[in-house]
């Protein structure tokens, strides 16, 4: 029998663990230290534990590991495992969490690593027709899970009824465990067989649904909050206050802003840009008379600090008025969507 034979049977004889601690005995302890404090505490007392049990070792079974390890190494059939987990344990040893977690963060962001990223390039429509038969929580993880963009005209091509239940329950829903979407994922990778990628991230929420709903469209807008608020008032309110914030004003026109300064009492825009961007003043001091935001300027000034909450009141009061002008047809913000395509002639 060859070395090389007698060496592959030992090995095969001895468990992953065993294999470890047996590797770690054999270089010695400081650099078996050196090599533990890079394990999590649980694998440290795995391995310490074997180790503490193997109280002599025989050379041909020293030698059977190492060369066990070495073939690993050397061979074609094997593969080290990586990934983002691997990358965030090294650079949390290098630079500690915090650090670790941004830089980490930066390279998924950059990679687009996110859940059903391969259906990228499929057209909307088609997504919609391989998701008819998915149940409303599925369909709702998937558009929620896309980018705004796409999500959004998924949306907008659902039938009124199931478009109504998605969109709640993306607003509705928490954060997914991983291995759901990971299974959910599998099962439309089969139906799109010939579309690759892969990608991991959050999914739904408010937040989330809002910024569909901004690229989705005025009408599929309201039809969903519409179908909301007959189920839950609130819910459809804290939507509405995200679709545009007052930081938001500065995508309006010269034109639209001095409408809404004809809207809004001037105490409240007083109190609104309390805090705010130098850009959100400055649009509003240029559609203003010259007397009229030399006061204002004055106003902000001079008067008392005000709590956060009478600010953010005074905000939502002017962008009430905004969303008012809008479904009046006197003004128009910025979408994406359906919309853009009917203003086309």
């Amino acid at each position: 029998m060859s070395t090389a034979v007698t060496t592959r049977g030992i090995a095969a004889g001895l468990t992953g663990r065993q294999k470890a601690a047996v590797f770690l005995i054999t270089i010695g302890s400081a650099r078996a230290a050196e090599i533990l404090k890079h394990l999590s505490e649980r694998e440290i007392e795995a391995l310490s534990a074997e180790m503490a049990s193997l109280w002599r070792i025989k050379a041909e079974t020293a030698d059977a590991v190492v060369q066990d390890l070495a073939e690993r190494f050397d061979s074609h059939d094997e593969f080290a495992m990586g990934g983002p987990e691997f990358a965030r344990e090294v650079l949390e040893h290098l630079l500690g969490p915090t650090r670790a977690e941004e830089i980490i963060g930066s390279i998924t962001a950059q990679a687009e690593l996110r859940p059903f990223d391969f259906l990228r390039r499929t057209p909307p429509e088609q997504i919609v027709t391989f998701l008819s038969d998915e149940a409303p929580q599925t369909i709702a993880l998937v558009v929620a899970s896309l980018h705004t963009t796409l999500g959004a005209r998924v949306l907008a091509c659902l039938p009124p009824d199931v478009q109504s239940d998605v969109a709640l329950r993306i607003a509705t829903m928490s954060d997914t465990n991983p291995g759901v979407i990971e299974d959910i994922e599998r099962g439309l990778r089969q139906k799109l067989s010939n579309v690759l990628t892969q990608e991991f991230s959050q999914a739904g929420g408010v937040d989330s649904l809002a910024e569909i709903l901004n690229r989705a469209g005025r009408s599929t807008e309201r039809t969903v909050l519409e179908a909301i608020s007959e189920q839950d008032g609130e819910l459809a309110d804290e939507i509405r206050q995200r679709l545009f914030t007052f930081d938001d004003i500065i995508v309006l026109s010269d034109r639209d802003i001095q409408l809404l300064l004809r809207e809004v009492d001037q105490k409240d825009l007083a109190l609104a840009l309390r805090g705010v961007g130098e850009d959100v003043k400055d649009i509003i001091f240029r559609n203003m008379s010259s007397r009229g935001s030399e006061m204002l300027k004055e106003d902000l000034e001079t008067s008392q600090p005000q709590r956060r909450a009478v600010v953010e009141e005074a905000q939502g009061r002017i962008v009430a008025a905004v969303r008012r002008l809008e479904d009046a047809g006197a003004i128009t913000l910025g979408r994406g969507g359906e919309d853009e395509a009917e203003e086309v002639i």
